[in-house]
């Protein structure tokens, strides 16, 4: 249920359905003039927004680095890029100081001997040594990422190039990867893991009890979608084992999704997928000899179904798993070390939280493998500590009144880290450097003239980056900067064509601004209409997320935010709001105040935001207020519409969860525990409770085969709504999912319908 922002697609007829009742509603018989909403741009006029031009991606180009991979040494890095001959690509390599070029693989590399046809390269993959690199290709979308196809492997001395996986299905494998030496690559295919010679392409099934119902060395839905682990199973350090996750799905709820499109009959999607409350997968964790044999399961104390093994992996250079145990409320974290051959693992730290914890990503060995790095909240702002292998000191690397957000990379031999923080204005993103073994005193990195977010890629040694700088009104400005004294070496890209495509349109830009819920102050932003009046008094569209998981009020590029900015020129002020909660850096009682609460502060704080807004700024006319999001943005708001009926008089909801049981079970209990333990916080979080209060005008947005929030949420919904007399209108996408962006004409049919939607039951323009 995480914030979707996708631009989304249309016929020439919306679907309307007022309580219950199905009507085909054509377009207005109007003229589609230069001054209509919907007119179409010709591709010619470039200083005024057409939905076309705004859903096609073409009014303003933005330009990035392309896929940089770091070499080892971290003085190189490599990409594909075009061959001379437009056949294929190379893998070219730049050496950071003078931008030297090398093509490392000729696109010649790439081609199939029996058909004499190159091999499209997706991505690559070094071996150790460099001397191999896998080719993954001809891929598939599992779930939400393209993670299964087909692999190559090229063998860089010989010049051999042959595919893997002789035997297996066309476009099975996944997750291929080299032994340390080389001169092996393990894989997964069907839910089992396989090893396979490089030099002589025997291949050996080293798991073979993987079926529809176990998952070897991959996950089920849910750990892919909320632990955001899709990879499972590890080389040892030595190479002899093979670490992986193992999934038993059977016990657990499986959902169908029926698809009724594609054929005269309807085909079924039947996956398992745990709701809230309901019985989780088994999930063990083991390792089996690399040349086959019997695995060795990890006795990790707990019921496998009432625990979660979210990370694993070997302690650098050691055959010793490092593997971090949660229980199934999310607010404990045990770390077990696991060495191969031990009868039992060893717990060396524990953390704890009243509320939630996350996971620890990004782990990093320090000194020889006596401390390992951590990130935890324990003095209530998130940061990053050391810790002893055996767990019993725990410093901190930074201190400070400011969330450390996310880790950057490091420069061990001068002991430093780089991490992403915003002390001072959180919307925004800074680097910032502290040492691994200082006193967690935190210095700035980023320079002081450039106020917005700032990324960064930076190379193994810590002594380069590919730094990309922008923010809401600010094109990308991309360049590689040298460390510590973040110094530009070369301008990549400064983007100045999109600059120019950007003022030539004549947006007014985001302002950001502050708003109270009572005693709470909040971060929002608000766009105006070109040619805006401050005289007159304008409605409001407010954008939300509102769940822990996201942040709707950033001071970033996002492609110039075109959708809002189109609907703000139709005539209205645009306007979006961080509620307590949001996955802001403002602190873990910022954050986790609504622990088992998601759902009923948002609305609160959306609701008194706004009014506080139109308390300030004349122009905003609290008559008029319209509320919309999606998936979890989509559930407040309705909760919104239903709860705060005077404040928000029309909504439109895409993708939402209408009851917070029918979500999954990793996610929802993160933040909320389990139905059976916290009813009254389900019931008082799940808009389906409240659809009595509705009084506005409602459109409700889903797509048939979301397999993340289910179109059943959109019919219990419908079934209440139905039940309590009120009416609604509808707009079901068949068979797309949770992003409603697959199929021809999708995105513009979404938007379109949103528009007129505003524009019939929100009248647009300044009185």
């Amino acid at each position: 249920m995480k914030g979707v922002r996708i631009l989304f697609p249309l016929a020439l007829m919306a679907l309307s359905v007022n309580c219950g009742m199905a009507q085909i509603m054509p377009w207005e018989n109007r003229t589609e003039t230069d001054d209509s909403p919907f007119a179409e741009s010709q591709g010619v006029k470039k200083d005024k927004l057409y939905l076309e031009d705004v859903v096609g991606g073409t009014l303003i180009q933005t330009k990035g680095a392309g896929a940089i991979n770091w070499l080892k040494d971290g003085n190189h890095y490599s990409r594909l890029e075009p061959s001379a001959d437009g056949k294929g690509s190379d893998v070219v390599s730049y050496r950071v100081k003078d931008n030297k070029r090398e093509v490392l693989i000729p696109a010649s590399s790439f081609i199939d001997k029996a058909t004499g046809k190159a091999v499209p390269v997706s991505s690559i993959i070094w071996s150790e040594d460099n001397g191999k690199v896998l080719v993954f290709t001809n891929t598939r979308k599992v779930w939400r990422y393209h993670t299964r196809g087909d692999y190559w492997v090229l063998d860089l001395k010989t010049g051999m190039f042959r595919k893997l996986g002789s035997g297996l299905p066309e476009a099975t494998l996944m997750f291929a990867k080299f032994s340390p030496d080389g001169n092996r690559v393990a894989y997964v295919s069907n839910n089992n893991i396989y090893v396979e010679d490089v030099a002589t392409g025997d291949v050996n099934q080293i798991t073979r009890d993987g079926n529809k119902e176990i998952v070897n060395g991959t996950f089920d839905w849910v750990y892919e979608e909320e632990f955001g682990i899709r990879d499972g199973f590890r080389w040892s350090p030595s190479g002899e084992y093979i670490a992986y996750w193992q999934s038993d799905t059977k016990g657990t709820g499986w959902f169908d999704i029926i698809n009724n499109v594609d054929s005269i009959y309807p085909a079924v999607n039947h996956f398992p997928y745990p709701k809230a409350g309901s019985m989780n997968s088994a999930v063990k964790v083991g390792y089996v000899p690399a040349s086959g044999g019997k695995t060795a399961w990890i006795k990790i104390p707990g019921d496998s179904r009432e625990n979660y093994i979210p990370r694993m992996d070997f302690i650098p250079g050691e055959d010793v798993l490092f593997i971090q145990q949660m229980n199934r409320q999310q607010n404990i974290n045990n770390v077990w070390l696991a060495e191969i051959g031990a009868t039992e693992p060893v717990n060396v730290f524990t953390d704890k939280d009243d509320a939630w914890l996350e996971t620890n990503d990004n782990v990093m060995w320090l000194d020889g493998n006596k401390w390992f790095t951590w990130e935890s909240e324990r003095d209530g702002w998130r940061h990053l500590y050391r810790v002893s292998r055996d767990g019993k000191n725990i410093e901190a690397v930074t201190k400070g009144d400011f969330d450390y957000i996310s880790p950057v990379g490091t420069d061990i031999k001068k002991g430093l880290t780089y991490f992403i923080a915003s002390p001072g204005n959180y919307t925004q993103r800074y680097l910032y450097s502290a040492s691994l073994f200082g006193n967690g005193d935190v210095k700035r990195v980023s320079p002081a003239e450039q106020a917005g977010q700032h990324r960064y890629n930076m190379s193994p040694n810590g002594k380069w980056a590919v730094h990309t700088f922008g923010n809401a009104a600010t094109p990308p400005v991309i360049d590689m900067v040298s460390f510590p004294a973040h110094k530009t070496v070369r301008t990549i890209e400064d983007n100045s064509k999109a600059k120019e495509q950007y003022k030539a349109l004549n947006l007014n830009p985001k302002e950001f601004v502050k708003v109270k819920s009572g005693e709470y102050e909040l971060d929002a932003w608000m766009i105006k209409p070109v040619g805006f009046d401050p005289s007159k008094k304008y409605p409001v569209i407010v954008e939300v997320y509102g769940e822990p998981a996201s942040s709707t009020v950033q001071d970033v590029w996002g492609g110039g935010d075109l959708w809002n900015q189109y609907m703000a020129n139709q005539g209205y002020i645009v306007v979006s709001i961080d509620n307590r909660g949001a996955n802001a850096p403002r602190g873990r009682e910022w954050r986790k105040c609504i622990y088992g609460e998601v759902g009923t502060f948002a609305s609160e704080d959306q609701a008194r935001g706004i009014k506080d807004m139109a308390s300030k700024y004349d122009f905003i006319d609290s008559e008029r207020i319209g509320i919309t999001g999606w998936s979890g943005g989509g559930s407040q708001t309705l909760n919104s519409m239903f709860r705060y009926p005077d404040v928000f008089s029309t909504g439109i909801a895409i993708a939402f969860v209408a009851d917070q049981k029918t979500y999954d079970t990793i996610y929802q209990e993160r933040y909320m525990n389990t139905p059976q333990q916290n009813p009254e916080g389900y019931r008082k979080g799940s808009p389906i409770t409240y659809v009595d209060g509705l009084k506005g005008n409602l459109l409700l947005i889903h797509g048939t085969g979301d397999d993340n929030v289910h179109y059943q949420n959109c019919e219990m919904l419908i079934n209440e709504l139905v039940k309590h007399g009120k009416l609604f209108s509808l707009m079901s996408y068949p068979m797309r999912t949770h992003a409603i962006n697959e199929r021809e004409g999708t995105t513009l049919h979404l938007r379109k319908t949103m528009a007129k939607y505003w524009l019939d039951n929100l009248p647009a323009g300044g009185r």
